[in-house]
């Protein structure tokens, strides 16, 4: 039997399970296990030895840099980013990956990434959806509150550093000015259980073209339900959330999958949220 799972702390209530579960399904493969291996910090370095026993594993917080040395090879997301969420174990063989990357790209594809984009919020998910945009030719306005200004310059020196060439500016939430083809939300403002909240100002939402955030939970946040009702296209987060998982499984084993079955993956996963929250 080939053992799978997700390494993390706290793990609380995850999809991964269910996502996980969906794909191996969908690849005809029955002799498997996916299981939560919640490591309290500490014990991180000493639980090696255990999660070489798996064929492979999907990385959340706070590990997705701490579990760096314990790699053998990095793919390229993965260096781009140093930060890694899945690692697929080939025959002792460590290679540590970024699919947050290619969970972004995918469920974003029809998105006017290499546009005017607007991006609220710079930490983690934010930093690579950044990166990425400026790497796609995007025009990128970087909005954030007072308090993460020093962080967004940090991520506007490394943008410059890898991509010389970049168009990118940094500008307080609250002053946000000009139209946009794409608005991010890559903050946590809009989650549940805090559903009546939304990152930027109805003004903002109106001078943007397309939407994409990054929370899956509500599948609906206020932002999307804001753009949906002036007729824009909005992405919420539970495609980025399978899609990640899907290259996973397309790292682990080769893994193939037809766009339909992905969707459906996509609605249970809604549905799952939906029925989690009452």
């Amino acid at each position: 039997m080939d053992k799978y799972g997700l390494i993390g702390h706290p793990l609380g209530h995850s999809m991964s399970p269910l996502i996980h579960k969906k794909l191996f399904a969908l690849s005809g493969i029955e002799d498997y296990s996916y299981d939560l291996i919640d490591i309290a910090p500490e014990k991180l370095a000493e639980s090696e030895s255990r999660l070489r026993e798996l064929k492979g594993f999907n990385i959340t917080i706070p590990y997705k840099t701490e579990i760096i040395p314990m790699t053998d090879k990095l793919g390229e997301s993965a260096e781009r980013y140093s930060s890694v969420n899945c690692i697929s174990n080939d025959n002792g063989v460590m290679t540590g990956y970024n699919t947050d990357c290619d969970g972004f790209l995918r469920s974003a594809e029809l998105l006017p990434l290499g546009g005017k984009v607007l991006l609220v919020g710079c930490g983690g998910v934010g930093r690579m959806i950044a990166i990425e945009a400026a790497l796609h030719g995007a025009e990128l306005t970087i909005a954030v509150l007072p308090d993460s200004v020093k962080n967004a310059q940090l991520v506007m020196a490394e943008i410059l550093a890898k991509c010389g060439n970049a168009s990118v500016k940094i500008c307080l939430v609250n002053e946000i000015e000009g139209g946009f083809d794409l608005l991010v939300n890559a903050t946590p403002v809009g989650m549940y259980p805090k559903v009546d909240t939304c990152p930027v100002s109805d003004e903002v939402i109106e001078n943007s073209l397309s939407v994409f955030d990054v929370i899956y939970n509500p599948i609906e946040t206020l932002l999307v339900r804001k753009a949906r009702a002036l007729g824009r296209t909005a992405v919420g987060g539970a495609a980025m959330l399978v899609y990640q998982a899907v290259k996973a499984h397309e790292l682990w084993y080769g893994g193939e999958f037809d766009t339909e079955d992905i969707s459906a993956i996509i609605k249970d996963v809604e549905a799952e949220v939906e029925k989690m929250n009452g």
